[in-house]
């Protein structure tokens, strides 16, 4: 793509293969016992999931993408790699220890990280100025948050995304396919064994496809 170069000069300080920055392994087990539920895995995504899951993204037309829990930056660090020099990312995270590690190791001007939850997804891009998203990846545990917080993330994302845009969801559970069938026209499901835990995708469009 394009940002390639410009990517791989700004996106870290560390090696240009699949994967978050180096330093984040004993962050992201600490944080995993201090809030399980938040993080639904104690191991960062592999490389294999996170190809699975940027796979169906349009680079061309990539122009504002969003990501709900990043966590220590894998799959964020891979988006950056491969968006377009004049695109954006924004990263939204609860966790404040994510929120630091990520300023600190992540330097891109595309790239902002805001501390807050994905529910204020609408409020935290009329704050940067910025259209709807053409797409928003997220690998929060939606299918572990009370009903009511689940349909409030699902419906707010659908608000925040642009005409012909997608929803990129990776869970550990089915649990959130019936919410994500309600909401969204368009479901599509895959699988991949490659991760730990074993990671189910869901590509959700709010027209069908």
């Amino acid at each position: 793509m394009g940002g390639s170069s410009h990517a791989d000069s700004t996106v870290s300080k560390n090696e240009d293969q699949i994967g978050a920055p180096k330093g984040d392994a004993f962050l992201f087990f600490r944080n995993f016992f201090r809030h399980p539920r938040m993080l639904g895995s104690i191991i960062p995504s592999s490389r294999f999931l996170i190809k699975q899951l940027l796979e169906p993204i349009d680079w061309a037309k990539a122009n504002i993408i969003v990501e709900y829990g990043p966590g220590v930056g894998g799959i964020t660090a891979e988006i950056l790699r491969r968006m377009r020099p004049d695109a954006r990312l924004i990263a939204i995270e609860m966790n404040p220890d994510f929120v630091a590690f990520l300023k600190k190791t992540l330097v891109d001007e595309r790239f902002t990280v805001v501390e807050a939850s994905a529910a204020d997804v609408n409020e935290i891009m009329k704050k940067l100025g910025l259209a709807k998203a053409d797409y928003i990846i997220s690998g929060i545990p939606l299918g572990s948050m009370p009903q009511a917080v689940r349909q409030t993330i699902l419906h707010k994302t659908r608000e925040a995304l642009a005409p012909g845009a997608s929803f990129l969801v990776f869970q550990f559970t089915t649990r959130v396919a019936p919410d994500l069938k309600r909401v969204f026209h368009y479901v599509k499901r895959k699988f991949e064994p490659l991760n730990i835990l074993p990671a189910h995708l869901f590509f959700c469009q709010p027209e069908p496809a």
